[in-house]
């Protein structure tokens, strides 16, 4: 279990990881790495409800942000993209 409002990031790190209440930032260095996150992080209790970019060039930066559910909270509304691509609605 993840620690509240705490940033996991160690130098052999691949990804920055934080956490903030019920909320997980996930920073990727390299665009190959966001979609591998999205799928390992995406399940019934966990949903991406942010998605950013940050910086340009050699210096860009992919902000995943996730939202982990509580008891009574609900998955937003699932719409599918024109490739199949899976959004969410929030």
């Amino acid at each position: 279990m993840m620690r509240e409002n705490t940033i996991y990031n160690n130098p052999d790190n691949e990804v920055m990881v934080r956490t903030n209440g019920n909320y997980i930032y996930i920073v990727c260095k390299e665009e190959d790495q966001v979609q591998p996150v999205m799928k390992r992080m995406t399940t019934d209790t966990c949903y991406l409800s942010d998605y950013e970019e940050w910086d340009e060039d050699e210096d860009m930066k992919w902000i995943l942000t996730f939202k982990v559910l509580e008891d009574f909270d609900q998955l937003p509304e699932k719409n599918w993209g024109s490739k199949n691509d899976l959004y969410w609605i929030i």
